[in-house]
């Protein structure tokens, strides 16, 4: 009852819900299951919830008039999808990390505390580390790819096609349509031109999928379980150990697991991608992209072109 309306903080463990006790003890009934406001309250203190004080974490999106319709058509779209055996995918950039001798927030057990530079001086780096996660909502499969360069859509894209390629396929060998989880920004943004562009000649053209793509509202984020379900659980992993080596961030991802089975997978990728690169209006025609009746802005699906075919859908 409380999945599709759990928020994480992706450095830490802590999750909430958006729905009081009184709310969760009446639609229990509703369903068949009595049980009081306080019954619900410990019940979802053995989930791992608690109540939480005030923080300066107001959604910038939580008066959009279509937030409501947005999280519940997500829900039906993932239902429809995992039913059918297709693949549902959670995507995002996590926060970037410098790779050197360099303070990781956090705390870790040992003899000695860990000795790291003064300052964080970029100069002193071996770069700066750019992971992308995909999480696989059905396998509680997590797969992060590791990037050296700028977060583009282009990156973005080749993560997700490279996941399909090395991980989605095998593992689900007869699906040919895939369900995309991403926030209303980044690489990944609802008006990014680059990234729906980018997701018809590699996800559609070349590996022949039906892309569905739905988005959360605007500053939602911690809705979207890869926060959650994966990064939370990579941050509490190297925790108070220094980043030192781009091998070092590979190791501590890969060792991530949790008590529910979560696995994780990290690649390197060596790209250098390009940062302002634009797509034309007369390119967006060409896309083979349907926008969906709810919340267009928000959901849509793109489909595999024809040789030579060109689509008149609008794109944004």
């Amino acid at each position: 009852m409380v999945q599709e309306r759990t928020g994480g903080d992706p450095m830490s463990e802590k999750k909430w819900v958006r729905a009081s006790l009184r709310q969760l003890s009446r639609e229990l009934g509703e369903a068949g299951h009595t049980a009081s406001p306080p019954t619900v309250g410990r019940l979802l203190g053995k989930l791992g919830f608690a109540l939480r004080a005030n923080v300066k974490s107001e959604e910038a999106g939580s008066k959009h008039p279509d937030r409501d319709t947005q999280f519940t058509y997500i829900a039906e779209r993932k239902a429809a999808f995992l039913t059918a055996g297709d693949p549902v995918i959670s995507v995002d950039t996590k926060k970037k990390d410098l790779i050197g001798n360099f303070k990781n927030g956090g705390q870790a057990w040992g003899a000695q505390p860990e000795t790291v530079n003064v300052h964080d001086f970029p100069s002193d780096a071996q770069g700066r580390a750019v992971p992308y996660g995909i999480y696989d909502v059905a396998k509680n499969q997590g797969w992060v790819v590791v990037g050296q360069s700028a977060d583009t859509p282009e990156f973005a894209v080749d993560a997700v096609a490279r996941w399909w390629e090395e991980e989605g396929r095998a593992r689900y060998p007869e699906a040919k349509r895939l369900l995309i989880l991403a926030d209303g920004g980044g690489s990944n943004a609802a008006r990014s031109r680059v990234w729906k562009q980018q997701g018809q000649a590699q996800l559609a053209d070349r590996l022949g999928l039906e892309v569905t793509v739905c988005h959360y509202p605007r500053g939602c984020s911690k809705y979207n379980p890869v926060e959650h379900r994966l990064f939370s659980f990579i941050s509490l992993n190297w925790a108070g150990k220094p980043l030192r080596s781009f091998e070092a961030m590979l190791g501590f991802i890969r060792n991530t697991t949790t008590a529910a089975g979560l696995k994780v997978q990290a690649v390197l990728n060596d790209k250098v991608y390009a940062t302002g690169r634009q797509v034309s209006d007369a390119e967006m025609q060409t896309l083979n992209l349907e926008r969906h009746a709810v919340c267009p802005h928000w959901n849509y699906t793109i489909r595999p072109r024809l040789a030579g075919a060109q689509s008149c859908q609008p794109g944004s």
